[in-house]
């Protein structure tokens, strides 16, 4: 198993490389991708795979340690900090806010105290406030997203758009294929708002349909990391199945106005090759995983 997960930490060094002049690929005021010729790949999309399975290795090895606070908590919180310090000097709130929460699930779900978790509630607060106050551009959205009609043509676009979108669809929908928003209205139509098109073109009933296959997703994948044949199987499946929810949850929820936009993609839905091709291999370990449960 060591063997296994040092193939996959490896990966997790390319992080670094998007920070690299030749290598690291910007674009939109964010440093995220990594060029390789007529392409590119976004090395945090790999990061919340490895990272996952680092914390379940981790975790299953601490054992009952995690409890106390030298020995669990504070080798816990030092890389997951190193981890989103990396992940924002890109930046990419959105990602770094997933991977916490993602990160914090599997920690409380191997047995670590309340204590802990009050701890880090306090913590992550003042952090978050603090990375949006350090930047002009987020706490704009962030304002934003308290009023969109506070800069309906500038900052606040991109939402107002995907509320008229969501909105034109009605119960129905105006038809596949029919969609008027994507048309040079809607920013991202392919990628992080693909929610609002589907919404637009197919309507409430069948967004709710999309919605509940990623709660059928949700209760499976916590279903099998309960019967997983071991620690380390369940905390993997743990982490894996909170990553597609959460990120469902952060993208539509972002959509619909009740979460600032973040530009987190929706899983095995949204266009982009990096995030398919992760969320596949997630998906396959997770297929793995149920295979070996004990009923």
């Amino acid at each position: 198993m060591e063997k296994m997960l040092e193939q996959f930490l490896k990966p997790g060094l390319l992080l670094v490389a998007v920070f690299i002049p030749g290598i690291g690929y910007g674009f939109g005021g964010a440093r995220r991708w990594i060029s390789l010729g007529s392409t590119t790949f976004q090395p945090t999309e790999l990061l919340k795979l490895t990272f996952v399975m680092y914390l379940a290795t981790w975790v299953e090895k601490r054992g009952s340690a995690i409890k106390d606070a030298a020995y669990g908590f504070a080798p816990f919180v030092a890389s997951l900090g190193i981890v989103a310090v990396l992940v924002m000097l890109q930046p990419d709130l959105g990602t770094m806010t997933v991977v916490a929460l993602i990160s914090i699930i599997i920690y409380f779900v191997a047995g670590a105290p309340l204590k802990h978790l009050l701890w880090m509630m306090g913590g992550g607060s003042i952090l978050t406030f603090l990375v949006i106050q350090m930047s002009d551009y987020r706490s704009a959205r962030f304002t934003v997203f308290l009023n969109p009609n506070l800069d309906p043509q500038g900052i606040g676009y991109h939402i107002n758009q995907a509320l008229l979108a969501i909105g034109s669809g009605g119960v129905l929908g105006l038809g596949l294929g029919h969609s008027r928003q994507k048309y040079n209205f809607l920013p991202e139509v392919t990628g992080d708002s693909i929610f609002a098109i589907i919404a637009e073109e197919l309507g409430f009933i069948l967004s709710v349909g999309l919605i509940a296959l990623f709660l059928a997703l949700m209760f499976r994948g916590f279903s099998i990391a309960q019967h997983a044949p071991d620690t380390f199987g369940k905390l993997l499946a743990t982490g894996i199945t909170s990553w597609f929810v959460l990120q469902a949850f952060v993208n539509i929820g972002a959509m619909v106005g009740i979460l600032p936009l973040t530009g987190i993609p929706l899983p095995f839905v949204s266009y982009g090759s990096s995030a398919l091709a992760v969320s596949l291999l997630a998906a396959g370990i997770l297929i793995n995983i149920s295979r070996q449960t004990k009923t």
